[in-house]
């Protein structure tokens, strides 16, 4: 943590999305929706993975987790930028900015991970369906998940060891609504210019790799699934489709920032938005929606509150 000592930076100015007041109020409003939509999209679905029996399957065990990391995705950065709408300057502390940077790519990290590991997942259910339950055990799926995440942490320690040791000595405004790696080590007082693409592009790569891999996942399971013709294969053509709907939205974003860094295009915070905001947002609708046991046991989970409020609520005494 010494890095911090050699900054004389002690803030950064965040130009977010827009100048426009009208604009921001829109913002604003958009914004909040979708923070909150997302908020209990996912938890609802965490809670009903974690609250039905029958889902307690490594398919939704692994859904209920990338429920929780979007949830903590959505959250690193995005109440923030609802909060800064409103303000005159919108400031962020050199310690607030280091934290975003880590959090961005802790999840980001995991959410790669943990993406490939669903897919592995489908790749055995439908590939090897008689050893699916051998090789799919409860250890093998607490595996994938800790693996997750401890790949997310190292992914993100080693972007933080070469950015907290950068001289921040004078320009501070980052162009964006959140601090991220290739915006804030432009700022830095020394040229790294070699050094800081080949860092950032390392991102892009593994993104760019983790993405044709999960591509080439799925090529294979929809030809297994091509090859057989009942109820069941339709429902597992569902599952993978909606799994690669996700993978599509997460890694597009992600590879064209990472890939091409220092790049000051206006897509860019396009992009920005749509990997921590509208893809948390969209994962629970395109799960729910193309899940047939995922909406009843939505369904059922709520109706039995209902009742239970129903059963709760005083009543008037008949006189």
């Amino acid at each position: 943590m010494e890095g911090f000592n050699h900054s004389r930076v002690s803030e950064f100015v965040l130009l977010g999305l827009t100048d426009s007041p009208e604009l921001q109020t829109f913002f604003f409003v958009i914004f909040s929706v979708f923070y909150l939509i997302t908020m209990f999209g996912n938890g609802l679905i965490l809670l009903t993975v974690l609250s039905t029996p029958h889902l307690h399957s490594p398919m939704y065990f692994l859904l209920s987790n990338l429920s929780l990391i979007d949830m903590c995705l959505s959250s690193f950065a995005t109440p923030k930028m609802i909060m800064d709408f409103f303000a005159e300057r919108k400031t962020i502390s050199f310690e607030g900015c280091i934290s975003q940077i880590f959090f961005l790519h802790l999840f980001t990290g995991t959410e790669i991970v943990l993406l490939i590991s669903m897919s592995f997942d489908r790749y055995i259910a439908i590939c090897k369906p008689l050893h699916y339950s051998t090789i799919m055990s409860q250890r093998m799926c607490l595996g994938l998940v800790v693996t997750s995440w401890t790949v997310g942490f190292l992914h993100t320690t080693s972007q933080l060891a070469f950015t907290l040791y950068l001289p921040f000595c004078g320009p501070n405004v980052v162009d964006s609504f959140f601090c991220d790696l290739p915006l804030v080590i432009q700022l830095a007082c020394i040229d790294i210019y070699v050094l800081g693409i080949f860092m950032i592009s390392t991102s892009g790569v593994i993104a760019l790799g983790s993405f044709l891999l999960l591509l080439t996942s799925y090529i294979i399971v929809l030809v297994t699934i091509k090859d057989h013709s009942s109820t069941g294969t339709s429902k597992a053509f569902s599952t993978c489709t909606a799994h690669f709907i996700v993978v599509l939205m997460f890694f597009g974003p992600c590879i064209f920032i990472y890939v091409w860094p220092f790049t000051n295009f206006l897509v860019d915070k396009v992009l920005s938005v749509f990997y921590t905001i509208f893809t948390p947002f969209l994962n629970p609708l395109i799960y729910t929606l193309r899940n047939q046991e995922v909406k009843t046991a939505v369904k059922k989970n709520l109706n039995n509150q209902n009742l239970n409020l129903g059963k709760t609520t005083p009543r008037c005494p008949v006189q």
